[in-house]
């Protein structure tokens, strides 16, 4: 391949680059949790409508805690049990002491979407947050 046909590539592929950071195209929420007993840090998190989330989840404490991201507006009933199950969008659990990432698409609506420790209990103990999507 001659030199002028690489950097012509190059180029074409810098400019693809840039033009999909600028719309949006490439572009993945990178979130980081740690749980302990019994909370999440940090509490709240921002992300785009649709957008693809990376949460990497680290689980600090003595036992097993959820990420769990329901509908918007959703309230969560105490104790956590099957009647709020229909209302989740998504979770993710992780075990003591260990850490997990996981990959989601975000909610497509701009809203407050609220977070809780799905574990018995642990809503009950505080274990809430908010997930707010923008547009």
């Amino acid at each position: 391949m001659s030199f002028s046909r690489l950097s012509s590539l190059v180029g074409a592929a810098l400019i693809l680059g840039v033009l999909l950071t600028a719309c949006g195209g490439a572009s993945t929420a990178n979130l980081s949790v740690v749980t302990t007993d019994f909370a999440f840090t940090p509490t709240d998190a921002t992300v785009a409508a649709g957008q693809e989330v990376s949460l990497t989840l680290t689980n600090n404490g003595s036992v097993e805690h959820e990420w769990v991201l329901m509908e918007a507006g959703y309230q969560v009933t105490t104790p956590f049990d099957d009647d709020d199950e229909p209302h989740v969008y998504w979770e993710g659990e992780v075990d003591a002491g260990e850490s997990m990432t996981f990959t989601f698409t975000a909610p497509s609506e701009p809203g407050g979407y609220p977070i809780v420790c799905g574990v018995a209990g642990h809503l009950e103990a505080g274990m809430v947050g908010t997930l707010t999507v923008t547009e």
